[in-house]
């Protein structure tokens, strides 16, 4: 472990913290982030997602939660399970269509209380669903989260991939493992392949390509994750070897840590 990560914390009871990251809007993320959460639970890992887009949750609606779920219940903020996974946004507790109109040192605040103040229990993995940019969530998240790593979504379209390259740069600097590149909506319409050849120019590993889907985009709608209504589908298929990929990085990584921890102590 680093001097940078030594002054990083620890989220109690949690394994890895894994962020899906773009700098562009509009990428598939909040789906990739919800559809690979599900297929790390079928892995058989105990897993939650935290929606970390402080001004526009989309979680909630993604996982078929009804927005402000928790607001009348006086108890704050806690997690929501759906799908088998579960689940903290603070679109659980404003009330449907109610604006965030904060500045950045307030959503800095909010991300912090989500990740430590929650009692999340113990999970394999948390994944993080970042907000698109290099934003004040996502630099807290780097500067004061211990995280595993990051994952770059974008889509094949030349300007996405720019926007990808701006993310992996700010991660890089800021000591962020970052775990590869997913290439969204891949089709005859956006183009195939820039996702690996972006991965390939920066020296990162391409994790796969999630095709262009009617089904899954009404999976998301609906709030039924396609990977857990329909584990045949060829974007389902997709994510979930996505999702054997990060499980196996991180145990490589647990076991690394695990022998020098071992080293150390002898």
């Amino acid at each position: 472990m680093n001097n940078r990560q030594e002054n990083l914390r620890k989220v109690p009871g949690i394994t890895h913290l894994i962020a899906v990251a773009s700098n562009k809007g509009g990428v598939g993320k909040s789906t990739i982030s919800t559809n690979l959460a599900v297929a790390l639970h079928l892995l058989d890992n105990k897993v939650g997602i935290l929606d970390a887009d402080i001004t526009g949750p989309n979680i909630p609606r993604m996982l078929g939660i009804s927005s402000g779920s928790l607001s009348g219940e006086g108890e704050g903020l806690r997690p929501v399970e759906a799908h088998g996974i579960k689940a903290v946004s603070l679109g659980l507790v404003l009330p449907p269509d109610t604006p965030v109109v904060w500045r950045g040192p307030m959503i800095a605040s909010s991300l912090k209380q989500m990740i430590f103040d929650v009692s999340w229990q113990e999970l394999d993995y948390m994944i993080i669903d970042l907000p698109p940019g290099t934003s004040d969530v996502s630099m807290t998240l780097a500067q004061d989260v211990l995280l595993s790593g990051v994952v770059i979504a974008t889509t094949p379209q030349e300007v996405s991939l720019e926007d990808a390259r701006k993310a992996v740069a700010m991660f890089d600097k800021l000591g962020v493992s970052i775990f590869g590149v997913i290439e969204n909506m891949t089709s005859d319409i956006f183009g195939k392949g820039g996702g690996k050849d972006a991965a390939d120019e920066l020296g990162l590993d391409f994790l796969g390509s999630i095709p262009l889907s009617k089904e899954l985009r009404i999976a998301s709608d609906e709030g039924t994750p396609l990977v857990s209504s329909d584990t045949e589908h060829p974007a389902s298929k997709e994510i979930l070897e996505i999702a054997r990929a990060i499980h196996e990085r991180c145990s490589t990584m647990q076991t690394e840590t695990s022998s020098i921890i071992k080293r150390e102590l002898t």
